[in-house]
């Protein structure tokens, strides 16, 4: 049985783009709560009943979510340009060689604006 699992997080930090084009407003230093949805998929271990322990995806996740809650995206290596597309990309390979099984990452900045990857 093949199955996908989702771990929600939430991180609030502040960014700046840095590439957006002159006067746009996400130049400007602004602040969201973000949403990150992190998808494990694989078959279910019939002796357990499990695909994977939550609490593993929560471990993987830790050092990431101190790292990035409260801060300055743009200070962070690899996110001087923080977007959601490049934050995405950057999670990917933080948790992909800890996560066997990865799936999607999902990256919401507001209630109505997402981003998702799948490691292509």
């Amino acid at each position: 049985m093949k199955v996908r699992l989702t771990k929600d997080f939430i991180l609030e930090a502040a960014q700046s783009l840095t590439k957006v084009p002159a006067g746009h407003k996400c130049a400007r230093l602004h602040g969201h709560t973000f949403t990150i949805e992190i998808s494990v998929e694989g078959e279910v271990n019939p002796d357990t009943g499990w695909l994977y322990d939550h609490a593993l995806i929560s471990a993987a996740m830790k050092p990431i979510i101190e790292e990035l809650d409260h801060s300055y995206l743009n200070d962070v290596p690899g996110l001087e340009n923080p977007t959601i597309e490049m934050m995405a990309g950057w999670l990917w390979n933080k948790l992909s060689p800890q996560l066997p099984g990865l799936a999607e990452i999902v990256i919401h900045e507001t209630p109505f604006a997402r981003c998702s990857y799948r490691g292509e």
